[in-house]
């Protein structure tokens, strides 16, 4: 089956790809590796997403920003590489949690994005990650992933 109507069964749409708002890009492939740039999750329908988790954020809340995150990463790659087809590894994820000074369930935060990485690419998806505490982040999302990904070298 093939990537994205795997997506469709699981009931998911990859949104349209973020695109940068300063001086970089969204990804800079090298050989067979994908390099993206931190994401974050989308704005809703109020508006952005602003705000710490532990103060203004569940850990579930921030499990799905991590998720809807993943979603904006897989666009990325999909119009980086024109297919989803043609990752054949997730390498790494790392995760930046802006969180309050005593939270300590930042990998059960990260877990949304890694949890959809293996419910897409299978085996492949399973990946490296490190998961940071922020005091901040940019325009004071709760959540910015980064990731690398292998894919069919062209």
């Amino acid at each position: 089956m093939e990537i994205e109507d795997k997506l469709r069964q699981m009931g998911l749409i990859l949104p349209n790809a973020s695109h940068p708002k300063g001086s970089y890009t969204n990804c800079v492939r090298t050989g067979n590796l994908l390099y993206i740039s931190g994401k974050g999750p989308t704005m809703d329908i109020n508006g952005a997403l602003k705000g710490k988790v532990g103060r203004d954020f569940s850990v579930e809340q921030g499990y799905e920003f991590a998720r809807a995150t993943g979603l904006d990463i897989l666009a990325a790659v999909k119009q980086e590489l024109g297919t989803l087809e043609m990752v054949t590894r997730v390498v790494k994820l790392q995760g930046f949690i802006n969180a309050t000074e005593d939270f300590e369930r930042h990998p059960e935060v990260l877990d949304g994005c890694s949890d959809l990485m293996v419910e897409v690419f299978g085996t492949k998806g399973i990946h490296a990650r490190s998961v940071l505490g922020a005091n901040s982040l940019r325009g004071n999302l709760p959540v910015i992933i980064d990731s690398i990904f292998e894919c069919v070298e062209i």
